[in-house]
């Protein structure tokens, strides 16, 4: 395996003024238009690439997961339904793909400013859109920068959806390494490399062998090539602060109530961001509707593994979609 094919493989799992500042790209295709945007969010220019068949529907913008990756490119496969209902917009996060190619952050990447880099891609929307609300999808790390919206500008959204959501992480974590030990004590490498896991992490080894192993049970035979371990510790030097600052944060004591409607879609085999602990923090979080969703067949990556009902269930908790602002 080379370099650019394990790079790809860890992106793919890990993650008023604007207007006149958008750089645009359009163009129609079968199913409407595709537009490229490119506006100045956080101070560089950011990607934001919007699909529709109907510009009076409502906007549906998904929060990739990572921190560090995309899911531009491979939307199509669990998009497709939702264009039907939907504006489907997604959006390349600081030093993440189309918009590090164009200008890699000029500092290192804080949750703060990813933080306020989400609310000005929402502001843009709106603006551009004009739309007064948009449904808001986080998926994995994407729901660290959506639950921060969902407290703090709640007038926002129409309703909320946390995909495999980032709970309580140092729980999960802990977790995740007590689950791999039990599943790896009777292999000589794994039991090693995982008993010098210290949470909450001191080194980038540490979620690097988390994650090493984790991907192997999961089948992925790449996680043990020294391709995929060089360009995790690389992936490292950017964004283990920015994990460290998220392994901090624990919904249940700092989100008890939200003013939206959320719906949380979770995986029932999701041992990466804990299923168990996201469904205990469920159970207790008051909302003015909420549902949680199990996929019986998927893992951390519901729209890969079950892409249908992963559209299916958005379209039936919004239906009829509201064409309104």
């Amino acid at each position: 395996m080379n370099i650019q094919t394990a790079r790809a493989i860890l992106l793919a799992l890990l993650l008023p003024v604007y207007a006149c500042n958008a750089q645009t790209q359009a163009a129609p295709t079968q199913a409407g238009v595709e537009t490229l945007h490119t506006p100045e969010i956080g101070g560089i220019k950011q990607y934001i690439e919007v699909k529709t068949n109907d510009i009076g529907k409502p906007i549906l913008l998904f929060l990739s997961g990572g921190p560090g990756s995309s899911m531009m490119n491979q939307a199509e496969r669990y998009t497709s339904t939702l264009r039907q209902q939907f504006t489907i917009v997604q959006w390349d996060q600081r030093d993440a793909g189309k918009t590090l190619k164009r200008n890699p952050s000029p500092t290192p990447p804080s949750l703060g400013q990813m933080e306020n880099d989400t609310q000005e891609v929402i502001q843009f929307l709106r603006t551009t859109y004009g739309k007064d609300k948009i449904y808001l999808l986080g998926s994995s790390w994407g729901n660290v920068l959506g639950f921060h919206i969902v407290k703090n500008h709640p007038e926002l959204l129409h309703a909320y959806f946390a995909v495999n959501p980032v709970v309580s992480q140092l729980a999960s974590e802990q977790e995740l390494l007590d689950t791999l030990k039990r599943a790896y004590r009777e292999h000589p490498v794994a039991s090693t490399e995982l008993a010098t896991v210290r949470i909450p992490f001191v080194r980038d080894e540490d979620l690097f062998y988390l994650r090493k192993w984790l991907f192997h049970k999961e089948g992925k035979t790449f996680a043990t090539s020294e391709a995929f371990k060089s360009n995790f510790l690389q992936w490292s030097k950017v964004w283990s602060p920015v994990w460290n600052e998220v392994m901090k944060i624990d919904l249940p004591t700092t989100l008890g109530k939200v003013e939206v409607p959320v719906y949380f879609l979770v995986g029932a085999h999701d041992i990466q961001t804990s299923a168990r602990i996201t469904g205990d923090y469920f159970g207790k979080l008051q909302a003015p509707e909420k549902e949680l969703i199990l996929f019986a067949h998927s893992g951390h990556q519901i729209h890969q593994d079950e892409p249908e009902k992963f559209q299916e269930t958005i379209i039936r908790a919004v239906k009829p979609p509201p064409h309104r602002k």
